[in-house]
């Protein structure tokens, strides 16, 4: 696996000019942004089943200091429609526009594609055309990188197709299955990537693997993906393609979904850019491995406290069982709720109906347990949630990012339990994260949060 690794992630990077610091991607928000039902059963959906290709092995290796890092804006909008983030990405020769699902709980980089030769039909940013790009190569059946990727299965058996080992009609067929039920299946393939740094100007990334997806399906009631950009642990996802040569680090910031006109988000990949504008009050807790799902990133929470005042929860529902994978919280950039385990939901609802004023609690959707009257002055009495973090750190969103408006004039509660017998592990998910500058330093296997850094992201 080791040697895969290499073959598809240590081709060249070359730059029109000199090295880069970083590049910097905008990323953008699904608008409208979906109702707190949608969300939730969206949500519900995703964290149903883990992504069958969640088994890929995570591989590792060491590489020299690198010299610069990528930055690319991020967008919100999920792959079935759901309040997740996009980033553009410009892929072939010449470059095309792509609109993708900014998804941590995922590896693989795909995007729809088309055979037309005349393409006017389709809407810009929805399509990747491999006709119109002359860098485009498919990987053959036989070639070592196609084993990084889930092959279709055979109607008649619960087999692979067979290869044939010929340069001609031999492609490597993949299919990737999401937990929210959508999939994205054709041929695994590799293309110029083209990137703006904000230093070097154009940067190209040779040979990066991707998905060239020709049949795509969601769930019923809503949109097919258009395509994904995997920012997950495995070999195949974009930073261990891209983040590995610019000191295997990314981030994002995810700004406040209620604002008008939405401020823009950034993805920043490299680590040159987190030594030049990650703040000073970075806190950090270790990023922990599910052996059994290795593409997630995990942390370990060991306690929630609501007014400052910690909740009698035992702290082994929130660890992580390594036997059988379940347990532990994963930080999910394509989920918007949060998810907790039963027994510290249960406590968290009981803190906070509590401390609120008796007028200020209302009735709501009849999924959402705790809601409040979205007064101003309501919203101001709502109890301050923390949750204290492996390594002596604590995560301390505002109200704004737990409770999300789920009617006219109400607000509720934007947390759900979860069980062993359900997914099996909690979420933070995007609506908690909004405002913070998340660093994900791969190499050092730790996460950085801060909320004073998404102004100079």
């Amino acid at each position: 696996m080791f040697f895969l690794f290499l073959l598809i992630c240590c081709s060249s990077f070359s730059s029109d000019s000199r090295a880069a610091d970083y590049v910097k991607l905008p990323v953008f928000r699904q608008s409208p942004f979906p109702t707190a039902r949608e969300a939730l059963a969206f949500d519900s959906v995703r964290l149903s089943f883990f992504s069958s290709s969640s088994s890929i092995s995570n591989a590792s290796a060491s590489h020299p200091p690198p010299p610069a890092a990528l930055s690319a804006p991020v967008v919100s909008g999920a792959s079935s429609g759901a309040g997740q983030y996009f980033v553009d990405l410009h892929l072939g020769t010449p470059p095309q526009r792509l609109r993708l699902v900014a998804d941590t709980g995922s590896d693989l980089v795909w995007a729809r594609c088309s055979a037309c030769r005349d393409c006017s039909r389709h809407p810009p940013v929805t399509a990747f055309f491999p006709r119109h790009s002359s860098s485009f190569r498919p990987y053959h059946c036989y070639h070592p990188a196609c084993r990084l990727v889930p092959h279709p299965r055979s109607s008649s058996h619960d087999a692979a197709p067979p290869c044939r080992r010929q340069p001609l009609h031999s492609p490597c067929r993949y299919r990737y299955s999401y937990a929210d039920r959508s999939s994205s299946a054709g041929f695994f393939s590799r293309d110029i990537a083209t990137l703006n740094s904000t230093s070097a100007g154009i940067l190209r990334l040779h040979s990066l693997p991707f998905g060239c997806a020709f049949n795509v399906t969601s769930p019923a009631g809503s949109e097919a993906p258009r395509g994904v950009l995997g920012l997950g642990r495995g070999p195949i996802s974009f930073p261990s393609r891209a983040a590995r040569r610019f000191g295997d680090v990314f981030s994002y910031c995810l700004m406040d979904y209620t604002l008008s006109p939405p401020p823009t988000s950034f993805l920043l990949i490299g680590a040159a850019a987190h030594t030049t504008l990650a703040p000073k009050n970075l806190s950090f807790t270790p990023l922990l491995t599910n052996p059994l799902s290795p593409t997630f990133y995990y942390v370990r929470v060991l306690g929630v406290s609501v007014d400052s005042e910690p909740l009698r929860v035992d702290p082994s529902v929130w660890a992580l069982d390594h036997a059988t994978g379940i347990g532990g919280t994963v930080v999910d950039s394509g989920t918007t709720l949060s998810f907790v385990p039963e027994a510290a939901y249960h406590e968290i609802v009981r803190a906070m109906t509590g401390r609120l004023p008796p007028a200020a609690i209302v009735r709501g959707p009849p999924e959402f347990d705790l809601c409040v009257n979205a007064s101003a002055e309501a919203t101001k009495r709502v109890p301050r949630l923390a949750f204290r973090l492996l390594g002596g750190t604590e995560l301390a969103p505002p109200a704004g990012n737990y409770f999300i408006d789920a009617a006219d004039g109400v607000r509720c509660l934007a947390m759900q339990p979860v069980s062993a017998a359900g997914p099996g592990f909690g979420v933070i998910g995007n609506l908690m994260q909004q405002g913070f500058l998340l660093v994900f330093d791969r190499r050092a296997h730790r996460l950085g949060f801060s909320r004073t850094g998404c102004t100079d992201a």
